[in-house]
């Protein structure tokens, strides 16, 4: 039987306590534990960005960390960015261009851009690139994400100030 420890953590404003197994990585935690399935996880090893989650308000890949390591932390999931039925507005606007076909990379783009945007309101075309160049995506060819950033900053410029926690 599994060694677990009990981990405390608050995931998209709710505190959960549970057991963890000492070797049960984050993403399957959230999944697994807290019926939290819109984190993904595609490659097991940090590389494609699909299991990205934001992790005391930085992106972190939940692959590559154990649940055990959470304790005390305080994570965002995509299921955290909307409020209710309204969407965040940066998913707004990934909905609007079209940024997604199938889906399965989205959270881990979203959450990768958050705190990017959080604290470069207002990047280049090129630094949207390099920002979102560790995620991968096998169906939009990026350009429709690219775009949907674009839409983002023009319609929420001024909105939100940089470095606070509010949500870009």
């Amino acid at each position: 039987m599994p060694i677990k420890k009990k981990i405390s953590v608050k995931v998209n404003g709710k505190v959960f306590q549970r057991n963890a197994k000492v070797r049960q990585n984050l993403a399957d935690f959230l999944r697994e534990e807290l019926d939290l399935t819109g984190t993904h996880i595609g490659c097991e090893h940090g590389a494609c960005g699909a299991c990205t989650i934001l992790f005391d308000g930085q992106s972190v890949r939940s692959c590559l960390m154990f649940a055990v390591q959470a304790d005390g932390a305080e994570i965002t999931t995509v299921e955290g960015l909307s409020q209710g039925n309204q969407l965040h507005p940066l998913q707004e606007s990934f909905w609007e261009c079209h940024a997604l076909q199938c889906g399965y990379c989205t959270p881990g783009f979203l959450l990768t851009l958050v705190p990017f945007l959080r604290n470069r309101p207002d990047p280049s075309e090129e630094e949207i690139r390099k920002a979102i160049s560790g995620n991968l995506c096998r169906c939009t060819g990026y350009q429709n994400i690219v775009m949907a950033v674009l839409k983002f900053i023009q319609k929420n410029k001024g909105k939100w100030e940089t470095g606070t926690s509010e949500q870009p």
